[in-house]
């Protein structure tokens, strides 16, 4: 009986420390769950901050003096992600502590409304970014009837999040103001524009309008919108802007569903700015997705950087005006060998590294000229994989990233090459001549020409140098060609046309 006393008083002890650790718990936080990790850029930290430090250090320096606010574009990371960090880098030495993130609406069809986070934080692989909940606090009482406590426009929305881990890494210890900018009313844009200067007037904060530019045109046309686009943002004059997004609606330009996925947040953020001082714009940088070395040219998204500045000091880069390109050259010097294969290497080791790509951007000009080009992988001497482009209809270091990838990951000879093997491989690259049909057989130069033979509906190419590091003779290499096609051994002799090429073949190998 003592011993179920004391059992009892032990147990009573037990619960009475337990109800009031519980009773001193902090509530759990109220943190927004990222829902782009793992789709829009890596679910790992690791993965994710080497990403966004690789595309920081890629970034150009406009020398921009006080900056107000950033647009930036919010696509995933492998397309977009090189143009946010070069508006983050324009402003990565200022003393910010809050961040407000302009969001467009993707998610909630019948939003007008200004959504204010009300919650703790917005986590990433890298952490919670904490809210600064007295400004969403002033904000909703200074703009009671244009805006909302509302977490639903929030929750499946990407054009916050993928900005925040740019935020985190930019500046650590820095809040954030996730605000979805739903209205497409002018008025209240302006007004909640000029609200937010505001209640940001005295504090070290920058505002970020999230927009992507021309959704869907085809290359060259979207190269023409999104220009006239980014200068009327610069303008900073909204009915210029929006002259402009009317004038490509009504264009006819085929496949443009938008020029400016997020005209919403970009026109609150210009009220906003010229409020606290902006006088102008400066366009750092741009591209779209056909740029990238994952993307196609016949449909894409487009993304600019843009600063917005109480200063006129800074380079406009992408507005200056540009000298003309001199003549394409098909002799390439030793600087040009090492700069596109240093490209090709950089480009796999992000895309295992980081699950992005750098953009063939500061390559040097003969470089930029449209090529047809293959790019060959072996191991130890060993053929690990190979593919090209041989219609030479993009600019050489795109397609040269475009080819490494795809003969590491896309060649169905092999097994997909592992990132443990990257050490291994040395990277070959064959810049191409432009095709040339010939009579026959006769007409082709073993050593000297790549071939490309057509039959029917069957197709097969092989560079320069197979036939000599494979010691065959031209009937060998065009019977080798034919299996290569699918066809009978000997099937060149008869109904076969040729084209033939000449290649540039240069590798690592040479220069180490």
């Amino acid at each position: 009986m003592k011993i179920l006393r004391s059992s009892l008083t032990l147990l009573f002890i037990l619960f009475c420390f337990a109800a009031a650790c519980q009773a001193n718990k902090p509530p759990d936080t109220d943190v927004r769950e990222p829902v782009m990790a793992g789709k829009f850029y890596s679910d790992s930290a690791t993965r994710l901050r080497l990403g966004i430090e690789k595309y920081l250090q890629d970034a150009p320096s406009a020398d921009i003096k006080k900056p107000i606010a950033l647009i930036v574009p919010h696509a995933g990371y492998i397309y977009s992600g090189q143009i946010c960090a070069d508006a983050f880098r324009q402003v990565k030495n200022q003393p910010y502590d809050v961040i407000v993130i302009l969001g467009t609406n993707h998610t909630g069809n019948n939003f007008q409304k200004i959504s204010l986070y009300p919650g703790d934080g917005f986590r990433t692989p890298l952490g919670t970014a904490p809210v600064d909940k007295e400004i969403i606090s002033a904000i909703r009482t200074s703009n009671p009837t244009d805006c909302v406590l509302d977490k639903s426009a929030h929750e499946d929305e990407h054009s916050i999040e993928v900005i925040v881990p740019f935020v985190q890494i930019v500046f650590p210890k820095a809040k954030i103001v996730p605000i979805v900018v739903g209205s497409q009313d002018d008025q209240t844009r302006v007004r909640f524009g000029q609200s937010l200067a505001n209640i940001l007037k005295n504090k070290k904060a920058l505002i970020v309008a999230s927009s992507d530019l021309s959704h869907y045109p085809s290359y060259e046309d979207a190269n023409m919108v999104d220009k006239e686009t980014l200068k009327a943002i610069a303008g900073l004059d909204p009915a210029v802007l929006r002259k402009t997004l009317l004038s490509h609606k009504n264009g006819n330009i085929a496949n443009l569903s938008t020029s400016a996925c997020g005209e919403s947040p970009i026109m609150a953020a210009m009220a906003a700015a010229k409020s606290l001082g902006a006088i102008r714009g400066v366009v750092v940088s741009y591209a779209n997705s056909g740029d990238t070395s994952v993307g196609e040219r016949s449909k894409v998204v487009g993304y600019g950087a843009v600063v917005l500045t109480a200063s006129k000091e800074g380079k406009d880069i992408l507005l200056s005006p540009k000298t003309a390109n001199p003549p394409p050259s098909f002799i390439f010097t030793t600087s040009d060998k090492k700069a596109l294969l240093a490209f090709a290497r950089e480009t796999l080791s992000r895309i295992y590294s980081t699950d992005t790509t750098p953009l063939a951007r500061n390559l040097p000009q003969n470089l930029q000229q449209p090529r047809g080009a293959f790019v060959t992988l072996k191991k130890k001497g060993e053929l690990r994989g190979c593919i090209g482009n041989m219609a030479g209809d993009e600019p050489l270091g795109k397609t040269v990233g475009t080819m490494a990838i795809q003969a590491a990951l896309n060649d169905r000879r092999f097994n997909p090459v592992a990132a443990d093997e990257l050490k291994d491989i040395e990277i070959e690259i064959s810049v191409l001549t432009p095709m040339k049909k010939v009579s026959g057989p006769t007409a082709i130069v073993v050593g000297r020409d790549g071939v490309l033979l057509s039959k029917e509906d069957s197709r097969a190419v092989f560079l320069p140098q197979v036939a000599t590091e494979q010691h065959w003779s031209r009937e060998e290499m065009l019977d080798n060609l034919c299996r290569k096609a699918g066809l009978e051994t000997g099937c060149w002799k008869k109904g076969a046309q040729f084209s033939t090429f000449q290649a540039v073949v240069f590798s690592e190998s040479e220069f180490k």
